[in-house]
């Protein structure tokens, strides 16, 4: 942001990504012409603000699981034009990118299953399409998760299921190369933990990106 606004604005960094920060603590200096940092003084700071959010939620639920060997995952729902700023803010917070776009992985939900008339056949045209890549599939209840495992996908995404079925889950791919993940409007501190403790893989949780909490930071002339 500085050097589009100003090539000649000077960043001095006083701290790395990922470094724990506190109240006062000083982040950064610009020097340069006074009229080219107030121009990029908010559009700076919103950046690091909102990016700073999301590191920081996502490291404090990275922390409540963190003796459990699930891993916390991130999703799409990104603000737009954001999304690598925000991906790599969940990385930096501990977390673990999922998806980056529709390119580097398949994710068969509903809509897909509906139109290829089947989980195995939406499975099946996939390998077809890109045999060397991740196939994901969405399912909503354990008829559809074992119809799900026959077709053999690597991963499985269970949507909204309880603690009870999350477990069934786990013991029915216990002996298969499959890695599940629990998603659905996962982000309570307990729900979190109950949800690890089944011994499922991964938990997404969309919030991390789209209900971000900006930190409060503010730069000051000296």
């Amino acid at each position: 942001v500085a050097r589009q606004v100003d090539p000649e604005l000077a960043v001095t960094w006083h701290v790395k990504d990922g470094d724990q920060i506190h109240e006062n603590d000083l982040l950064f200096k610009v020097q340069g012409r006074a009229r080219s940092i107030l121009t990029a003084e908010r559009t700076m700071l919103n950046f690091l603000q909102s990016l700073s959010g999301t590191a920081t939620q996502t490291h404090s639920y990275v922390n409540l699981i963190c003796d459990m060997d699930a891993a916390i995952l991130d999703t799409r729902k990104t603000i737009p034009g954001l999304r690598l700023g925000q991906k790599y803010a969940v990385h930096i917070g501990g977390a673990v990118n999922h998806r980056i776009g529709l390119f580097d992985a398949f994710l068969i939900k509903e809509n897909h299953i509906q139109a290829a008339g089947s989980i195995a056949s939406a499975i099946s045209r996939a390998r077809r399409i890109d045999p060397n890549a991740r196939v994901e599939v969405e399912v909503e209840n354990l008829d559809e998760l074992s119809e799900a495992i026959a077709a053999k996908p690597d991963w499985i995404m269970v949507d909204n299921f309880s603690i009870d079925d999350l477990r069934t889950a786990h013991d029915l791919c216990n002996n298969t190369d499959i890695r599940l993940e629990a998603s659905g409007g996962i982000e309570d501190a307990e729900d979190l933990k109950a949800i690890a403790a089944t011994g499922i893989d991964y938990i997404s949780i969309g919030a991390l990106t789209k209900h971000c909490k900006a930190i409060d930071l503010s730069m000051r002339f000296d």
